[in-house]
């Protein structure tokens, strides 16, 4: 069986709605999965001055939080955060620096990883974003899966990402689309399949 950690950090909850979609479509695939939320480290009065982020966190604070035994555990890897200036949300980027102690002993090596991500606005850096965390992934030794045109739901009008499912939180509003989520099982979906046949060519190499 392959094992599929979902990561994610969601501050009102559109990205949370990607990872869960995300995590439903592989466990669909025949994986084992886990979805884990990163700590999150935005001060109180940071978090109170938006109802969305107050409610949001309240709400999924029965998701386990995230820790580097969940990536050792992991086949795939798939990583979700809203941008933050063109990069990853800095919750995220704190879980991944992390991982030093496993990069040092190659336990992240030949993991399949894949990044989805939302913005506030069409072009908020959501290709920026999932290239930023790439050049993680290029130290880990991973091998990076994207979604690419792969599958007609990329040609949506709201998708259309190769680099990763993507979606747009605009006028405030926290729902993703049906084909943002369908995108982002799709991608989902493509991982456990890539991981898979990976783990039987390295079986019988």
């Amino acid at each position: 069986m392959t094992n599929v950690a979902v990561v994610y950090y969601s501050s009102t909850g559109q990205v949370h709605q990607l990872a869960r979609a995300a995590a439903e479509a592989a466990e669909k695939a025949g994986a084992e999965v886990r979805l884990r939320q990163v700590a999150e480290l935005a001060p109180e009065d940071a978090i109170a001055s938006n109802p969305a982020w107050v409610a949001h966190r309240d709400a999924t604070r029965d998701v386990a939080v995230a820790a580097v035994e969940d990536l050792e555990w992991a086949d795939v890897v798939l990583f979700g955060s809203p941008t933050r200036f063109g990069l990853p949300a800095a919750q995220l980027k704190q879980f991944i620096d992390t991982t030093g102690g496993l990069w040092a002993q190659g336990k992240l090596v030949n993991k399949v990883v894949s990044s989805f991500v939302s913005t506030s606005t069409v072009h908020g850096g959501q290709e920026s974003t999932i290239l930023a965390l790439n050049n993680t992934f290029y130290h880990w030794g991973s091998i990076i899966v994207p979604p690419g045109y792969a599958d007609q739901v990329q040609f949506a009008a709201s998708n259309g990402n190769p680099y990763g499912a993507s979606s747009v939180s605009a006028n405030g509003t926290q729902e993703a689309t049906s084909d943002n989520l369908a995108s982002v099982a799709f991608q989902a979906t493509r991982c456990v399949e890539i991981a898979s046949a990976l783990q039987r060519g390295l079986a019988t190499a």
